[in-house]
């Protein structure tokens, strides 16, 4: 194994020569980086298993191939993690250490689990450059991150603007659409909130009602709004009305009265906020804290008052209230106009709910200043690019995704106010005499500076300021960059864009990007709009997504359900115990990690059994169908151990077969014309070709679900249950020193054999590697004599192999499906007649077809082999069945008959299965009593029944075949 794991000489392209080459000649692939917040699972591993797998076959087809790994410095999901590793272990908040200290603790946990990440790729055989290992924090990416900031922000595609954003108040920090997950409630729901200490658990799912008081109103005047978010009419600035309402019509243009503050709100009309047939067809309106009520508040010209601070506490702003986190807030609103008599009721309320899936806290819409980018024309620049077929999307559905999130987007929310990330190359000019001037102003924001350090900022700001540069203050923005940011980049940071390095030369553009389907967008698509405005080209050619991974019951990997699965627990095996402690050691809520724990002792009673590598890919390619998501059972990845084991034990027993033979370096093209061939050999090789073809075709196209098919199905059911047990007699014969024409038919015919079985062996073990490298490299190396076929090193530098357009031979093939057809018949007439195996009797058959007749008197011996017959005689239709015969339809061109005399005796034979009918009638009866009892099937636990059932199936399939076999009997009796 050490070829594999220690020698990584054999990933690293020649770099010389690539330069040489054209781009279809290379295979150039950045790994999607995993985030550095932990341990790879089984997603990741579904990646590494399908990017290794096309860059090991390219690289075996000559290619010039190159895979560069990395690891992504994951913003937001590494500073959470870390913030709660820190509080869980020391009591301690990033506050409490500041940022530098707190940045050193980012980088001390990125040296630990980034190293892990390393080795869990080791581990899946990962054949990657490990030489050119990129962290996105890397002093190459951080200079890429830094130019391309500069190079956007010089082309008029960044800019700074206070809008509405998605806030994680647990966080501090705006947050992508990526990073919320939504959430259905039916109706009430009870809800823990972080940083919320007041109640364990929140309400939500209702809708509240409350009354404003119409200022000046003779009549006590008063209009009712219903809302979800009930602490946000703190900053409600009007209530919209419909215009054409006629319930309102007095009221347009007059005032509300704020019950808690000195505020008075307007009557606006909105014909487009509000729906008079809805409700009471008024709408409150709360600018700074809804998506929809602040479009409203731009068409109407409204006050925007923010009532949040960035801790989600409610604001100074806000009278009795202000200090208060903002779901106590919504408790003490709700009691504090019950007081005021202006509660009007509450009622459940189906609703969606976004949470930040990095804390858990519910999302909070906040106006504040950020960076963003213009992306219009670089993504009409990346539509057009699929649409003129420049750049393939695959499978070709997501394009419909493609067009639509493209052709929609919106700015792009670049700034995160976190301290783990890239830092903004911003800088906040002013002199020694604006000192009060507020950075977070709107009105201040021709006072940032871009630049790539703070020499060049402050010769900037200065030529800005119209003073010396002696005179300039400079504050370097404290936010960093999202992370899709300098991902977005990684196609060519990782070559040292953008310097014009050798590897960029050789390397850029890619060839493919492969990666899940859930970031098409958030990962993909900036990735292309990024590349084609900054380096001028497609950073690849062609996008394969592949689908999610998901747990047998098709649920999302979730640490909370203790479903998501490391992929060493599946190579190196994990007891329950050690799979429990390790979510113990997390960072879970107590909460979570008893749900946790109870969804392992459920899925993996017994712990995860030791699969290895190759049987985890093998195991997850066989499951990937385009298209469909992965509902990975590990029970079946065990299964693929067991074909492993399958593979490792025949060609170790194969090989017993070539201890007298030598292969040579023509002898695979000698085969078919060697006059002593058999129409087995022929079979073999025909159907190892159409394999080989397959394999290729299916490659080529992502269809890796197909090839694991095609590569498991071969080797078990033609090569292992067909040839390699045809073969046994003849390559088991011991050569004898006769002359004689029989023996040297007989040494010729071993000859071509083990020249077929060598090349069989040897050509599957190369279709096989790039889909399950270790055991593949180990049973090659070890084939006999075999550096006199190949002297290359390793089977990864070999050549894949490719069709042979003589050895594809039909006619064999299908008188090989005729001969195995008649071989199950008499494998089933001998079963049903209960016939010793070392009992050989003489099978017949009849039939009229030309090529059933030629494949069964070819092919006799064949027959005899597998059927364990004496001998295997043409019937001739005209004659009479004789007495004591059998007979078995193969289908309408092929009978099989048995002559069962001196074979068994039918008289002992009836008596023994009448007895055994007799045994198995009452077991059947005892059986249907017990399910048709009153009551059964809601009393009966439902494993029982299961149990029940199964049983009474066996026993009546049991009695099924005794009664056919007793009545054939009887009829030959008599």
């Amino acid at each position: 194994m050490a070829i594999m794991v220690g020698n990584f000489g054999y990933y690293k392209p020649d770099i010389n020569k690539a330069k040489g080459l054209t781009n279809d000649q290379k295979f150039v692939m950045v790994i999607p980086p995993p985030n550095v917040t932990g341990s790879l699972h089984l997603g990741h591993a579904l990646t590494s298993t399908i990017e290794d797998t096309l860059t090991r076959w390219y690289r075996m087809r000559g290619y010039v191939a190159l895979w560069v790994p990395g690891v992504d410095h994951a913003g937001i999901a590494t500073q959470s993690v870390v913030e709660k590793r820190l509080m869980k272990d020391n009591k301690l908040t990033r506050h409490d250490l500041g940022r530098e200290n707190f940045v050193k603790k980012v980088w001390e946990w990125k040296e630990t689990y980034g190293s892990r990440i390393c080795q869990q790729e080791r581990l899946l055989a990962a054949s990657v450059d490990w030489s050119r290992e990129t962290f996105t924090m890397d002093p190459k990416c951080c200079r890429a991150v830094t130019e391309a900031f500069v190079r956007f922000y010089e082309d008029g595609l960044i800019y700074r603007d206070t809008r509405l954003i998605n806030w994680s108040c647990a966080l501090q920090s705006a947050i992508s659409e990526i990073e919320v997950d939504y959430v259905d409630l039916e109706g009430i729901t009870y809800l823990r909130v972080p940083n919320h200490t007041k109640k364990e658990k929140y309400e939500f799912g209702t809708l509240t009602s409350f009354a404003y008081k119409v200022v000046d109103s003779e009549t006590d005047e008063e209009i009712v709004v219903a809302t979800t978010r009930l602490e946000t009419m703190l900053g409600d600035t009007a209530v919209a009305i419909h215009p054409k309402d006629p319930r309102y019509t007095h009221l347009h243009g007059k005032f509300l009265q704020h019950p808690f503050l000195d505020r008075k709100i307007p009557i606006i009309t909105d014909d487009v906020l509000v729906d008079m047939n809805f409700g009471t067809g008024a709408v409150k309106v709360t600018p700074a804290h809804d998506p929809n009520d602040n479009a409203c508040g731009k068409r109407n010209n409204l006050d925007t008052i923010i009532i949040f601070t960035g801790d989600g506490k409610i604001s100074d702003n806000c009278g009795e209230f202000s200090g208060m986190m903002r779901y106590d807030a919504r408790s003490s609103v709700e009691n504090a106009l019950k007081e005021k008599g202006l509660f009007r009721g509450k009622e459940p309320n189906k609703m969606r709910l976004g949470l930040c899936s990095r804390s858990g806290d519910i999302i909070e819409p906040m106006i504040t200043p950020q960076w963003y980018v213009n992306c219009n024309t670089m993504a009409a620049n990346a539509v057009a690019a699929v649409r003129n077929g420049e750049l393939k999307i695959l499978p070709e559905f997501h394009e419909a995704t493609w067009y639509r999130w493209l052709e929609n987007i919106r700015d792009w929310c670049i700034s995160r106010q976190l301290w783990w990330g890239h830092r903004i190359p911003a800088y906040f000019a002013r002199t020694s005499q604006e000192l009060s001037l507020d950075k977070n102003d709107p009105a201040n924001n021709s006072r940032w500076v871009v630049a790539r350090t703070e020499e060049e900022a402050r010769t900037k700001a200065a030529q800005l300021l119209n003073v010396t540069e002696n005179d300039v203050i400079l504050d370097q923005d404290e936010d960093v960059l999202d992370t899709w940011f300098s991902s977005g980049l990684f196609p060519f940071s990782v070559f040292g864009w953008p310097e014009e390095t050798e590897d960029f030369k050789a390397f850029y553009p890619t060839t493919l990007l492969e990666t899940g389907c859930d970031i098409l967008f958030f990962w993909v698509a900036r990735m292309v709009m990024m590349g084609m405005h900054l380096t001028g080209k497609l950073p690849f050619t062609t996008v394969y997504l592949h689908a999610m991974v998901r747990d047998k019951y098709g649920r999302k990997m979730s640490k909370s359900l203790g479903n998501v699965i490391d992929p060493q627990e599946v190579i190196s095996g994990c007891d329950l115990d050690t799979l429990i402690r390790k979510i113990e050691e997390g960072n879970l809520p107590p909460s979570e990690v008893k749900k946790a724990t109870e969804g392992q002792k459920l899925d993996f009673p017994d712990g995860i059994p030791e699969c290895g590598a190759d049987a985890l890919r093998f195991g997850m390619l066989a499951y990937t169908v385009q298209g469909r998501d992965v509902n990975l059972d590990i029970k079946r990845v065990v299964g693929y151990r067991q074909f492993c084991n399958k593979l490792w034990n025949a060609v170790r027993f194969a090989v017993t077969y070539l201890t007298d033979f030598t292969p040579w370096s023509n002898m695979r093209n000698e085969i078919v014309t060697n006059p002593f061939v058999s129409s087995r050999d022929l079979y073999i090789l025909s159907k190892l070709n159409t394999l080989t073809a397959d394999c290729n075709r299916y490659l080529e196209t992502y269809v890796f679900g197909a090839v694991a098919s095609a590569l498991h199905s071969f080797f078990i059911y033609e090569f292992c249950d067909v040839y390699l047990e045809l073969i046994k007699p003849v390559v088991g014969y011991a050569s004898q020193t006769s002359d004689s024409e029989q023996d040297n038919t007989k040494r010729e015919t071993k000859r071509v054999a083990q020249m077929t079985l060598y090349t069989c062996l040897e050509q599957y073990l190369r279709l096989t590697h790039p889909l399950m490298p270790f055991v593949t490299e180990e049973l090659w190396q070890r084939l006999p004599n075999r550096e006199l076929l190949d002297s290359t090193p390793t089977i990864m530098l070999s050549n894949y192999p490719t069709a042979e357009s003589s050895w594809f031979n039909p006619e064999k093939e299908e008188d090989m499906t005729i001969v195995t057809s008649a071989i199950h018949a008499a494998s089933s007439l001998r079963s049903h007649y209960r016939i010793p195996n070392h009992v050989k009797p003489s099978f017949y058959f009849r039939s009229t077809s030309n090529e059933v007749i030629r494949a069964l008197t070819s092919q006799g011996n064949d027959f005899c082999t597998l059927g364990r017959s004496n001998s295997l005689i043409r019937h001739p239709e005209e004659d009479n069945i004789p007495a004591g015969w059998c007979v078995k339809v193969v289908s309408e061109n092929l009978s099989l008959l048995l002559d069962l005399n001196g074979v068994i005796d039918c008289k002992e034979e009836i008596k023994r299965l009448e007895k055994e009918v007799d045994r198995i009638t009452p077991q059947i009866e005892q059986y249907r009593k017990k399910i048709n009892i009153p009551g059964y099937e809601e009393k009966v636990p439902e494993n029982v029944r299961i149990l029940n059932q199964e049983k009474l199936t066996a026993y009546e399939s049991e009695l099924k075949t005794t009664l056919e076999a007793l009545e054939g009997l009887k009829a030959i009796a008599n």
